[in-house]
């Protein structure tokens, strides 16, 4: 199974936990798409990568958005020129969505080698050019880019080898070789990546995971932060559930309050408590961490 499809897989859960309120939820979204096709990021402008958390997010909800316009618009970013892999990746995750049939002749694989430009001599892949090695987050995207248009990446188990460079000592990973502590995001990707290649995983990484559960409910970013985040608690919850460690009962209800906390009547997500904004980013990670919260109970 595809990266994009174990997320919408458990995300699809979380409409019966919103009961009365998914409506809401869904019509958010749907109000996210702009008349180009795209939807907006924070400054309301069209998106990639605000396009694929839309999408995405209307799927859960068995909906789509107008994808005649959608289509228009990766038309209209071509073969992805000048776009960094975070970008890159989304333009194939949309036409993954859209249908590899639709794509115009020659696209998928003039993005497939546009991809690999962004591999690193260690086996993964970064957003920054400059940068001589791979991260767990640039890895994560381009294996589920290459999904998403229906291949597997040049030796994929290279990207074991990469990760191996980012192990930390307390039994994590980090997004730089050779620090002592590990981060949890970039923990959560690595091993959400080993899973789906069906690597082994050292199982004291799930009790690492546990451990950044904040007080009130939700996941931190690195060990000894304030304050919990949404994107982090689902990518922490995501990687849990791939190492089939639960939380108990009462952590569970903490995380549900915390995630509740984040949620706004007008249908979407906030990032944490001290973000003004809405935006399909957010609202994903709402739904997957609800999706695998109602899994957990």
């Amino acid at each position: 199974m595809s990266l994009r499809l174990e997320m919408l897989q458990v995300a699809r859960v979380a409409p019966r936990a919103l009961g009365e309120a998914a409506d809401l939820v869904r019509d958010f979204l749907a109000s996210q798409q702009n008349s180009d096709g795209g939807f907006r990021d924070r400054d309301g402008e069209s998106d990639l990568y605000y396009t694929v958390f839309g999408m995405d997010s209307l799927a859960v909800f068995q909906a789509e958005p107008d994808m005649a316009a959608v289509e228009k618009f990766l038309l209209s970013r071509g073969e992805g020129e000048g776009l960094d892999l975070v970008h890159l990746s989304c333009l194939c995750r949309c036409w993954g969505a859209v249908g590899r049939k639709r794509m115009p002749k020659g696209l998928r694989k003039a993005l497939l080698q546009r991809l690999e430009n962004f591999r690193k001599p260690c086996g993964g892949w970064d957003n920054n050019p400059d940068r001589e090695h791979g991260t767990a987050y640039g890895s994560f995207l381009a294996l589920g880019a290459y999904q998403d248009l229906g291949k597997l990446p040049p030796k994929p188990l290279r990207i074991l080898q990469s990760l191996k460079h980012l192990e930390t000592p307390d039994h994590a990973w980090n997004n730089h070789p050779n620090l002592p502590v590990g981060s949890t995001n970039p923990t959560a990707g690595a091993v959400v990546l080993l899973n789906n290649l069906h690597l082994p995983i050292n199982p004291e990484v799930g009790r690492w995971l546990r451990d950044r559960l904040h007080p009130q409910g939700g996941f931190v970013a690195v060990p000894g932060a304030p304050m919990p985040d949404l994107l982090t608690t689902a990518t922490a919850l995501h990687a849990l559930a791939a190492l089939e460690v639960r939380l108990t009962e009462e952590q569970t209800e903490r995380c549900l309050d915390f995630i509740d906390t984040l949620w706004n009547a007008t249908g979407g997500f906030h990032g944490n408590w001290t973000d003004d904004y809405l935006d399909c980013e957010y609202t994903f990670y709402g739904l997957l961490a609800l999706g695998h919260l109602s899994l957990n109970g």
